[in-house]
């Protein structure tokens, strides 16, 4: 009789079960046949709040909202100060031209555009968990913004006539647009601060990269059309709602009879000038310390042009005229507008989150730290609600500024802070200056802008070869953005349980380890399964899980790493610099004079013993330091087993996100397996150029139980043919080679010597199969098929062990 302890389950139940397996051979399909518990479970493990109060609990909580008390008191002045000074200034000369020229797309006069690139710049620096996230104003964003300040307040109603002639009050025009925007950002703010508290950070994940690529393409050619009016140098009725875009580009046509040649002239060597020089900046970006700011010298040529030859008078140039200086008191919203644009503005909210997170992953997968997606909700719903008092539009993050700000040797939001005193003394001293400011020019630079979004048409070519389905999402995304308008936010919802598996003794199931007592995991090997299938909508929650539920803050001991590295790197003397010989002896240490191993060549290489590997005699490039010889805790497993069993298809995001799964555990000496996996999906995950180097198709197994078999199989195997000091192989006189090599697979014993890193883990060959292949396990050419219970491949003979 076999005793069962199901937690939770009554005695009667028990009692049942036990004549069940009484009656019964005990089999693995009897175990699905044993009654559960009806217990009713709900989950809300992806949007928990910390229930429990004390000291450490209230410390961990303000260190959360005001994340910058954390890092601020360990900033590393030396090292970072110059770089963030540097970068602060690039970055605060490109806030000056697009501000002034965001703001003329949404409709806004020229100096809220110097407010949105102080406030809320100068707030995110204490809210912000990004180092290199540029906030302010953005195209995307400013084009929303424009297109609800044109259809609710739109320049006829303020048409007066004078002298009978009518005429715009431009000056109560802007007054109440200014009203209506202030409102639309604190409304954006509190949208975004409230999903934040409420942890719903997740909710743009059901944003695909397809759709927000496909939406922000679309969004770019709003924005080119908006700016023509500027080009050409005519005045425009304003339009919205559905067929807008096309509308407005029909009335342009009729009226390109009328084009200011001044205005159009103008616009055009601006773009001429940017252009080329943008160009220059990214061919020669290695070369300057900065990137050339032509954006700003082209405002302060063209408007001392302007000034000195009265552009405005003698060609009827249009300018941007007052800018006012100093800072404004606060102004409360009007309430009365919440009802009209609490759609709009949430909207707003999510598109630019979106924008704002997308950015902030890449830098800190890049820069190997972590940015909390619901902190950073509430950094940007703070920087827009206090924002909206002070006249400032809804804000996202630039990619332009960002890439600047990283690539000029930005570390941190100190850089950001840099950047909003160079907008302040913009405002309080040097904003009026700029009065004679043509506005064709601001359109220019705003154009120019857009050649990144336009650069994502190459999507199309890309989606089509990898995932049809991705590229339908695109060009539907595209076309309905078009014909509607940018107001359009698909959404969706779902939250998958997620469970770490463990074997049922003497069986080859695998169930929950919290709903089964007798399934009790693997030693060293955390096998991990989704309740559902992994796609854009759920694939960084399930990145999350996975690595909280592996018991290690992988992303932390990823950071310490590289602090680690770093720190050996300075300390390394120039004769152990990397790529330097070994000393002469066997297994004898070459790093610095203490000891330490050397560093790697190539620090993304990914883990691995700090010995240099052999083959044939000649040496090879050293590895990288190990975590051990790093003087950093290893984790408690060894091996992630990933079960896709429930994965019926992926798509572009799931593989990019998969392929940092890999990444980021094998920068921790974590091996890790696919088990389940259906060929269909195999067959995506070709398409999508998920194979590499790093990740072959030897990690790929039918089931769990022949993963967890290979695992055990693959440990013993090692086990054996590690030795502490030198090996003597079989062949020759038995001279000295490098304790990282073992024996080789086959057993031929003329079979040259391999590292051992070939021999023992099949994720380091490149796997030529095809999908069909891969559903047998692997074993040496010329051999007939394993026994099942014995290893795949065994030691050479002309392999000895160390003495």
């Amino acid at each position: 009789l076999v005793s069962l302890q199901w937690t939770g389950i009554p005695e009667s139940q028990v009692g049942m079960a036990a004549e069940i397996s009484h009656c019964f051979p005990w089999t693995p399909s009897t175990l699905t046949d044993v009654p559960k518990p009806p217990a009713l479970v709900l989950n809300f493990s992806c949007c928990s709040l910390p229930a429990r109060c004390s000291g450490s609990a209230a410390k961990s909580l303000l260190f959360r909202f005001l994340p910058f008390l954390r890092w601020l008191p360990r900033y590393p002045v030396k090292d970072w100060l110059l770089g963030d000074i540097v970068s602060g200034f690039s970055v605060g000369i490109m806030h000056l031209p697009q501000g002034l020229a965001y703001a003329l797309l949404a409709g806004l006069p020229p100096v809220t555009g110097l407010y949105s690139s102080f406030y809320p710049v100068f707030l995110y620096f204490f809210f912000g968990t990004s180092r290199h996230n540029s906030v302010g104003p953005f195209a995307v964003i400013s084009v929303m913004i424009g297109s609800l300040t044109e259809s609710l307040v739109p320049s006829e109603n303020f048409v007066e006539s004078v002298n009978g002639t009518n005429v715009t009050n431009e000056e109560l025009r802007d007054a109440a647009r200014v009203e209506l925007v202030a409102t639309i950002t604190v409304l954006t703010g509190i949208f975004q601060v409230a999903l934040g508290l409420l942890q719903f950070g997740f909710v743009v994940t059901y944003l695909s990269d397809p759709l927000v690529r496909g939406y922000t393409t679309a969004s770019s050619v709003h924005v080119l059309v908006s700016q023509l009016k500027n080009v050409f140098g005519v005045s425009q009725g304003e339009h919205s709602g559905p067929l807008s875009l096309f509308v407005t580009v029909i009335d342009l046509c009729k009226k390109l009879p009328d084009t200011n040649v001044g205005t159009l002239v103008t616009a055009i060597i601006a773009m001429v000038a940017i252009l080329i020089v943008k160009e220059l900046n990214h061919k020669f970006a290695a070369k300057l310390p900065m990137p050339i700011p032509i954006e700003l010298i082209t405002i302060i040529v063209s408007t001392g042009i302007s000034y000195g030859v009265n552009l405005n008078d003698k060609f009827g140039i249009s300018v941007v005229g007052n800018i006012p200086s100093g800072l404004k008191p606060p102004v409360a919203p009007k309430i009365s507008y919440f009802g009209q644009v609490a759609g709009n503005a949430f909207a707003i909210a999510v598109v630019g989150y979106a924008i704002c997170i997308s950015l902030g992953k890449i830098f800190a997968l890049k820069h190997g730290y972590k940015v909390d997606s619901n902190q950073e909700l509430i950094a940007l719903g703070l920087s827009n609600f206090l924002g909206g008092f002070f006249q400032c539009f809804a804000i996202s993050c630039s990619m332009s500024r960002s890439l600047v700000q990283e690539s000029t040797g930005g570390n941190s939001q100190v850089a950001g802070v840099i950047a909003s005193l160079v907008i302040l003394v913009t405002i309080l001293k040097i904003g009026e200056l700029f009065r004679d400011l043509p506005k064709a020019i601001l359109a220019a630079i705003i154009i120019v802008n857009l050649k990144g979004m336009f650069k994502q048409f190459r999507d199309l070519s890309t989606l089509w070869k990898s995932n049809r389905v991705d590229l339908l999402v695109w060009i539907v995304t595209f076309v309905a953005t078009l014909l509607l308008n940018l107001d359009i936010v698909p959404r969706g919802w779902g939250c998958p349980h997620y469970s770490i598996l463990g074997r049922i003794s003497d069986t080859d199931v695998y169930r929950d380890v919290t709903e089964y007592d007798l399934a009790q995991e693997v030693p060293g090997v955390k096998i991990f399964r989704s309740s559902s299938t992994v796609y854009f909508a759920n694939v960084e929650l399930y990145a999350e899980a996975l690595k909280k539920k592996s018991g290690i803050d992988v992303d932390r001991l990823i950071e310490k790493k590289k602090k680690a590295l770093k720190k050996l790197k300075k300390q390394a003397s120039p004769r152990c610099a990397w790529g330097a010989l070994p000393r002469p002896g066997c297994c004898q240490p070459w790093g610095n004079d203490a000891g330490s191993p050397s560093l790697p060549q190539n620090v993304e290489n990914g883990p691995g013993p700090a010995v240099i590997e052999l083959s044939g005699g000649e040496s090879s490039q050293p590895s990288e330091p190990s975590l051990q010889s790093l003087g950093l805790p290893q984790p408690s497993f060894h091996t992630v087993i990933l079960d896709f069993s429930p994965v019926s298809f992926v798509d572009t995001v799931s593989i990019k996100i998969l392929k940092n799964i890999f990444k980021d555990f094998q920068e921790i000496e974590v091996d890790v397996f696919v088990a389940g996996c259906g060929v269909s999906v195999l067959a995506q995950l070709e398409r999508g150029n998920f194979f590499s180097s790093a990740i072959t198709k030897h990690s790929f197994f039918p089931s769990v139980h022949d993963a967890v078999e290979h695992v055990s199989r693959e440990r013993q195997q090692a086990s054996v043919s590690t030795q502490p000091c030198c090996a003597q192989h079989g062949r020759g006189e038995g001279g000295h080679t490098n304790p990282s090599l073992s024996a080789p697979l086959g057993g031929a014993q003329d079979q040259d010597v391999a590292p051992q890193e070939e021999a023992i883990s099949p994720r380091s060959r490149a796997g030529k199969e095809g999908v069909a292949a891969l559903m047998t396990p692997t074993r040496p050419p010329g051999t007939q098929s394993p026994d099942p219970h014995q290893p795949l491949w065994t030691l050479s003979a002309g392999a000895l062990p160390c003495a």
